[in-house]
């Protein structure tokens, strides 16, 4: 029988754990916030979520769609108690959604991040686009975002500050 090293062990399980990776997202509570492109505002919003939204090769539009109900239904906004009992859908927020391939970033190992987990952007275009068109269907208050690919700048005041990091 042939041993493995615990080193090569550890790393076959991380290999099985990203095979069931799900779709990450970067969510933040907000008073406010705003993204520009060459200094014109693309898209802005009053209280709500802004969501920096990373795609990776192996995600899916149905894990896309899990996201977007998480998102809209996660209770990070504070009810007339001060407790986080209410989603943006309760408080009719608005949505802001920049598209952000730098959380599909491996920092595990050295000093400089690998993207090699990021999907192309042709691919993180097409997903990007599904789960932009399904929070305009599926919310109901104002849904806002950046431009696929461009240089960014991203403007927000966080109401807490509250942030978390959302799987689908």
């Amino acid at each position: 029988m042939q041993s493995i090293a615990l080193v090569d062990f550890l790393a076959i399980i991380d290999d099985l754990i990203d095979k069931e990776k799900t779709m990450l997202g970067l969510i933040q509570r907000v008073s406010s916030a705003s993204v520009s492109i060459d200094n014109h505002i693309a898209g802005q919003i009053n209280q709500g979520i802004v969501l920096l939204l990373g795609i990776e090769k192996i995600d899916t539009n149905a894990q896309a769609d899990q996201l977007l109900q998480k998102l809209l239904n996660y209770r990070i906004f504070n009810d007339n108690d001060g407790k986080m009992n209410l989603s943006l859908q309760d408080i009719g927020g608005d949505l802001l959604i920049v598209s952000q391939f730098t959380l599909a970033a491996d920092t595990k190992k050295g000093l400089r991040p690998s993207f090699s987990a990021a999907a192309p952007p042709e691919q993180a275009k097409v997903l990007y686009e599904h789960f932009l068109g399904q929070a305009t269907h599926y919310h109901n208050g104002a849904v806002a975002s950046g431009q696929f690919g461009a240089d960014m700048q991203v403007s927000l005041c966080n109401d807490g500050p509250v942030t978390f990091l959302l799987n689908s």
